[in-house]
């Protein structure tokens, strides 16, 4: 097994050319060939969006892990410059109609019949074009309405959901969905060293890169896809742009311990605390702010990552919230605030999906991002068929599978696609670490910083930060040019500092 990955000098003619992509989900498919010429080598490295990665897990639109490449997801135009003064308006924040349903069971059912067609009519629009489509199967209440739905339009369609874990198993629930609704089942068992392999070898095809904490999964699932024959996969995400999710408990505990303090690393050393994830996890949080935690995982915190790169960047990385924080400030509830954040993370979340399908030459479709069906229960459908009595969410979602399976056939909490953050660390540590020294020139602490950490990464709160690393460490070096000083605040040309 190797550790190193070639990066060659090559010719950089286009790369001070502005390159802008629009990745919007809601149309038909995303086209990346303006980035074909960069994946050999042909732009400058953002040192700022590396920082966004370490520090958020994805680099925050509409920037890219390029200087000069800008990607446009929802509440960005891309028909507008994105480059010099990026603007976002969140696309949902005023657009709900308030409605209130009649107390009659014949006006839900035919809510329920109108959403069935709908989401009908976007899969079979979605998968026009696919000879073998794979849905990618949760288990969950969106994975379970799509099955529905594309049983009746396209029972060709394999099922396939990924245990990355035992904290929540929804193999059962998926399975007795896919069997129910006669569809075939498959299910893929994460092996930590498999997927990150297969991983290694699809980045130099990747366009662009996202540390989502199932990008791994994404690269194990897609490799899947392909070598059965599919070429496409069917993703059952955005509907909670317009459909919400409603804050819990929970949720309110973690937005009051968010403070942005600044805690000295050695906390995290005390022996009751080093090895306790829930400690660990909660003093992260004190480091953050509220907006920050609704991003998911744990992550490295602002001191860390200007410790990784030996001088401070986090700031510059933490100003790129401002794009955000006009409508950040309009939201008239945490419930909307919380919606803006998921239309952040429509980058990691929809990025890693459409970025693994490029690598591995599928087509990878949203059918929930649809412009007829978003519309229709943003303007038709009442609230408390929205959000229900004690904030139970997607009420709508939830008759949907009523109507099909006798009792509500997915788990209470799951834990979609999620990877086995630890069994990586045990089994490709020396890998990442070699990634790390040959990467010093842009974060000459990460070495350092895995050193001290070797021997807690059973701990799945280190262990998160650890499958940041590798997810980054491996794409930077293919994409490094040879000769990089080694000091970050020296970086050639090919990778100057932006903000």
């Amino acid at each position: 097994m190797t550790s190193s990955i070639t990066s060659q000098k090559r010719p950089h003619a286009s790369s001070r050319a502005r390159i802008q992509v629009n990745a919007s989900p809601y149309q038909s498919a995303v086209d990346f060939s303006p980035l074909d010429e960069l994946e050999h080598g042909n732009a400058s490295l953002d040192l700022v969006s590396i920082a966004d990665l370490l520090r958020n897990s994805f680099v925050y639109p509409p920037h890219s892990i390029y200087r000069n490449v800008k990607v446009a997801f929802s509440g960005f135009d891309p028909s507008k410059d994105l480059h010099d003064h990026p603007s976002f308006h969140f696309p949902f924040g005023s657009t709900r109609t308030k409605l209130h349903a009649p107390s009659n069971d014949a006006y839900s059912a035919s809510l329920t019949q109108t959403y069935h067609r709908l989401l009908c009519d976007a899969v079979k629009r979605s998968l026009s074009d696919m000879r073998a489509p794979w849905l990618l199967q949760s288990g969950g209440k969106d994975s379970t309405s799509m099955a529905i739905a594309i049983a009746e339009t396209r029972p060709d369609t394999t099922c396939l959901t990924y245990l990355g874990g035992t904290e929540e198993n929804e193999v059962e629930s998926a399975r007795s969905i896919a069997k129910k609704l006669g569809l075939r089942h498959e299910v893929l068992m994460c092996d930590p060293g498999r997927a990150y392999d297969r991983y290694l070898a699809m980045l130099p095809r990747m366009p662009l890169l996202t540390a989502d904490f199932a990008t791994l999964s994404y690269a194990d699932l897609a490799t899947e896809v392909q070598q059965h024959g599919g070429d496409g996969m069917v993703d059952a995400l955005g509907s909670d742009h317009y459909f919400g999710s409603p804050l819990h408990s929970k949720d309110h505990m973690l937005a009051m311990l968010s403070r942005s303090l600044r805690l000295p690393s050695s906390v995290f050393h005390l022996p009751l605390i080093k090895n306790n994830f829930k400690l660990c996890f909660a003093l992260a949080t004190l480091q953050m702010n509220k907006f920050e935690r609704y991003f998911p995982g744990s992550r490295f915190s602002d001191a860390e990552v200007d410790a990784l790169y030996g001088w401070n960047i986090s700031a510059k990385s933490r100003q790129r919230m401002e794009t955000f924080r006009a409508e950040i400030a309009a939201a008239d509830s945490a419930d909307v605030e919380r919606i803006i954040a998921f239309t952040i993370l429509e980058s990691p979340a929809m990025g890693k999906g459409m970025y693994v399908a490029k690598a591995m030459s599928l087509r990878v479709v949203y059918p929930y991002c649809n412009a007829p069906l978003r519309d229709w229960i943003l303007h038709q459908v009442p609230d408390d068929q929205v959000v229900g009595a004690g904030g139970v969410n997607k009420v709508l979602i939830r008759r949907h599978i009523a109507e099909h399976f006798n009792e509500l056939p997915y788990v209470r909490t799951k834990g979609s696609f999620r990877f086995d953050l630890r069994g990586l660390a045990r089994q490709r540590f020396n890998q990442v670490y070699a990634f790390a020294q040959q990467t010093r020139a842009i974060l000459p602490g990460v070495p350092r910083w895995l050193e001290t950490h070797r021997h807690r990464l059973d701990n799945k709160y280190f262990a998160s930060k650890f499958y940041l690393l590798a997810v980054t460490l491996p794409w930077l070096l293919s994409r490094m040019p040879l000769h990089t000083p080694n000091r970050g605040r020296e970086v050639s040309t090919e990778t100057t500092l932006t903000s």
